[in-house]
């Protein structure tokens, strides 16, 4: 209180006292607890939220279900009944005095007032306290502190009345404007606090914030006013004393509790547009009524640290904002989410460019035209016009990353110097919070970029099968894994259908999938048995270090002969879901090392199929669930992957969702399902040819009289030259005795010529005067697609040729 005397009956004197802000919920439990509670009790706010208040606070007499039998005058716990939930009598507040002995800061007595709240909110009771040896009373000493006590003054008007529902969303946290408001409007219909020095004197009771006003203004206190024009009030002092707080202390103390607060508040996750609406929402309402928050394009987008300092071309981005102004005000204005180039004769443009704070106390009319009239299309005037602005960098390493504009509204204090301070640190923690944010979403970036460039783009549409895949990135080390599948296209309208999972996670991992995978695909074109592909894996993976280990499986299906071969290398076994009966079985595999072992034979088994039938493939992460046998995994899946789908990217998604974990997939997955249409007999034309020249005649004449079958005239003129050509390659240079050529009709017109002899042409440089070397030249130059492959019995030189459009299956 500023008086270290009584007041005079005919004074109305306002009393400045520090008070504890509590918020209580239908329930009896702390919604709200502020700083001033903290150091009235010693109970942080994490421990007193959510608490029952009779725990904490001798406030009963608030929450009596029925009134007390009148008593003493003084006994001001006998007050009105406090109606705590929301029903048809008025309610009233209540005020009392009591002795805390089990506070942590030792016994204390405290005065307490206690408004009761209605509304739509969960905020039910509002409890202002105060410790009665911080009321001074003058020379009296205690014999006067013994006479005080609470009370409410209704309607009652006073200096600086307002200073409490200003205030309040300042010390309460995540107490927003509504909310607050709501609460104020009927703090001022139910009437001020007061401290009642008599039956007939009354104090109003105004909160005391760190700084009082009169440290900031000259002249009489604030505290004071003139009832009587004759006569002066006396000058009110300071408290004085051992136990009186340093001022200028208390002052810098509210800033660093402000904040200790907001390092609390921001940075709770690296995720960056999270952390933005942290930084933002941070300051209002407390430190400022208006925050805006800009970043450069290149740390939104996450594209690793700006290059070189800002200038008029750079763009920001205003990417939040948060205000105490009625809704909608800024949003046409200064909407979020815009991109825009600040002018050079601007505080935002000054401030990024020095990396130092901007503070301008009081926007003047003229000066608030002229900033405006920097920006086209938009008037600023209305909301920065008398306002306060302060304009405060986010750096990261001496690079500015970004900038918040705070601003005030004309009836609050102005930003000075020490603002200047707690926003430049405010700004700092900020920065460098964001950079942290910036730092992880771009490396994130990358290890998704990363391992998306690994991964195939498999077509759909393969000759005899159709194929649906999934990637799934898990949770640990940056989303990226060594989890792979691929489709291979082979010689003969065969498929390979791989799976692989590198053991381990993170960036290594990820690199050596990729080498993996590549080495799968050379050795695949060499048309190798999937049990020698698998050898040659190992090989390799021992080659390159003993930190190569993986696990894969290989499949090969042949759609004209309805036959699978596989091999395994440590990997979970296939699923094969039967077309003629739905039902799905798990393959049964010899398993193998996995890759990089070493000294453990693989071995291929064949197992036959039909149309329509469908092949399962996927890494562990789908069925491994910690603390579960692999085998509930396993038997999950053949059960998902049994049930009818309406395509196959829609078996894919619910296989996805009927084993995903509870509490989220750790491990990434690979999956991959292919539906084995095969290639009717209709479609394949085969004939063995004898090892003469002029069987390469007989070869175009079947050719073209397949292709009319087919009604494939206008790729017969082609398609004869080019069989033509290989035909007579073998019979001429293969030392050989027999030759089998044979052509099949999928998405594309596929030729085999195949004789057993293992030499491989090549494509050789002929001049003009050559004999030899045309015949390959012309298939390369005419085919879509051609190559040799090694068989068990010889070789086969085979090209494609597309299909007239009409022609496509």
């Amino acid at each position: 209180m500023d008086a270290n005397v009584p007041p005079e009956p005919s004074a109305a004197v306002s009393g400045r006292i520090p008070l504890a802000v509590v918020v209580v919920d239908g329930d009896g439990l702390v919604s709200h607890w502020s700083s001033g509670a903290r150091r009235l009790l010693g109970v942080s706010r994490e421990e007193a939220v959510g608490s029952p208040v009779l725990d904490l606070l001798p406030v009963g007499g608030a929450f009596r279900d029925e009134p007390d039998a009148p008593g003493d005058a003084d006994d001001l716990d006998a007050g009105p009944v406090l109606e705590t939930s929301i029903g048809a009598r008025a309610p009233y507040p209540t005020a009392g005095r009591a002795h805390l002995s089990d506070a942590r800061c030792g016994p204390v007595d405290v005065l307490w007032w206690a408004y009761p709240l209605v509304g739509p909110g969960p905020e039910r009771t509002l409890l202002l306290i105060t410790d009665t040896a911080r009321v001074p009373v003058g020379e009296a000493g205690d014999g006067l502190r013994e006479r005080v006590y609470p009370g409410f003054a209704h309607h009652t008007e006073f200096p600086d009345a307002d200073e409490l529902s200003r205030r309040l969303p300042d010390i309460l946290p995540n107490m927003g404007p509504a909310g607050s408001a709501r609460i104020v409007s009927q703090v001022l219909e139910l009437g001020y606090p007061v401290l009642e020095i008599s039956h007939h004197d009354r104090v109003p009771v105004t909160p005391d914030w760190g700084v009082p006003r009169y440290l900031l203004r000259r002249g009489r206190p604030q505290g004071t006013r003139r009832t009587d024009a004759a006569r002066p009030q006396p000058h009110v002092p300071p408290p004085a004393g051992p136990d009186a707080p340093d001022l200028e202390y208390a002052a810098v103390r509210e800033r660093l509790e402000f904040l200790n607060e907001v390092s609390g508040r921001i940075g709770t996750s690296l995720d960056l547009e999270r952390t933005i609406r942290e930084v933002t929402s941070a300051a209002v309402p407390r430190f400022a009524d208006f925050a805006g928050t800009h970043l450069r394009a290149q740390v939104l987008a996450g594209e690793g640290f700006p290059d070189g300092p800002p200038d008029v071309t750079t763009v920001w981005h205003r990417v939040w904002v948060d205000h105490n102004d009625e809704p909608g005000r800024w949003d046409d204005t200064v909407p979020v989410g815009e991109a825009i180039a600040f002018p050079e004769h601007t505080p935002f443009f000054q401030c990024m460019v020095t990396g130092e704070p901007v503070l301008i106390p009081r926007i003047s009319d003229e000066l608030g035209d002229r900033i405006s009239a920097q920006f086209e299309k938009r008037d600023l005037r209305p909301l920065i016009n008398g306002r306060s602005i302060l304009v405060v960098p986010l750096k990261a390493r001496n690079v500015v990353l970004g900038f918040m504009v705070l601003l005030r509204r004309g009836d609050r204090e102005p930003f000075n110097d020490m603002d200047r301070t707690t926003g430049a640190e405010l700004a700092a923690r900020a920065g460098l919070v964001l950079d942290n944010a910036r730092m992880y979403t771009y490396q994130e970036n990358v290890a998704e970029t990363l391992q998306d460039r690994m991964l195939p783009r498999i077509s759909p549409r393969m000759p005899g099968c159709d194929v649906a895949t999934r990637y799934l990135p898990g949770t640990r080390l940056g989303r990226v894994g060594g989890d792979w599948f691929d489709t291979i296209r082979l010689p003969g309208s065969r498929v390979a259908l791989v799976v692989g999972d590198v053991m381990g996670h993170g960036l290594n991992s990820a690199a050596m999938m990729g080498q993996l995978r590549t080495a799968v695909q050379t050795m695949a074109s060499l048309d190798l048995p999937p049990a020698q592909l698998l050898r040659n894996l190992d090989d390799l993976a021992q080659r390159l270090g003993d930190t190569y280990l993986a696990t894969c499986l290989y499949a090969v299906y042949d759609p004209i002969g309805s036959e699978l071969l596989l091999a395994n290398a440590g990997h979970i076994p296939p699923v094969l879901v039967r077309a003629e009966d739905g039902c799905s079985e798990l393959l049964t595999l010899p398993t193998g090392a996995p890759i990089g072992v070493g000294g453990v034979p693989f071995e291929t088994v064949a197992v036959p199929v039909a149309p329509g039938d469908r092949l399962l493939l996927c890494t562990d992460g789908l069925v491994e669930v910690r603390g579960q046998d692999i085998g509930v995994g396993l038997a999950a899946l053949c059960e998902s992957a049994a049930h009818p789908a309406a395509s196959m990217d829609d078996a894919c998604d619910a296989i996805v969702r009927a084993l995903n974990p509870v509490g989220g997939r750790k491990d990434d997955v690979a999956l991959l399902m292919a539906r084995l249409n095969g290639i009717p007999p209709s479609d394949v034309a085969a004939w063995r040819l004898e090892p003469r020249p002029e069987e390469a005649a007989r070869a175009r004449s079947l050719t073209r009289r397949t292709l009319c079958g087919w009604g494939l005239d206008e790729a017969i003129d082609t398609a004869e030259l080019l069989v033509g050509e290989v035909v007579a390659n073998a019979v001429r240079h293969a030392d050989t005795s027999q030759v089998e050529l044979r052509l099949v009709r999928a998405d594309r017109l596929l030729c085999e010529v195949t004789d057993d002899d293992h030499t491989l042409p090549t494509l050789l440089s002929c001049g003009t005067a050559d004999e030899y070397g045309r015949g390959l030249r012309v298939v390369d130059r005419l085919a879509h697609k051609w190559g040799t492959s090694r068989r068990g019995r010889g070789k086969t030189v085979w090209f494609e040729q597309p299909l007239p459009r009409a022609s496509r299956g």
